[in-house]
């Protein structure tokens, strides 16, 4: 089966904002930061 990554981001309030299942690395953390940076 391998490994199985999945990213969490969790908002100000303490709520899931965004959820991403079977992630691969490359790419995925700018992905995640660029996520992050439109939060308000």
């Amino acid at each position: 089966m391998g490994i199985v990554r999945t990213t969490f981001v969790i908002d100000k309030a303490g709520k899931i904002a965004k959820v991403w299942p079977k992630v691969k690395v490359t790419g995925h953390a700018q992905e995640v930061l660029e996520f992050v940076k439109g939060l308000k």
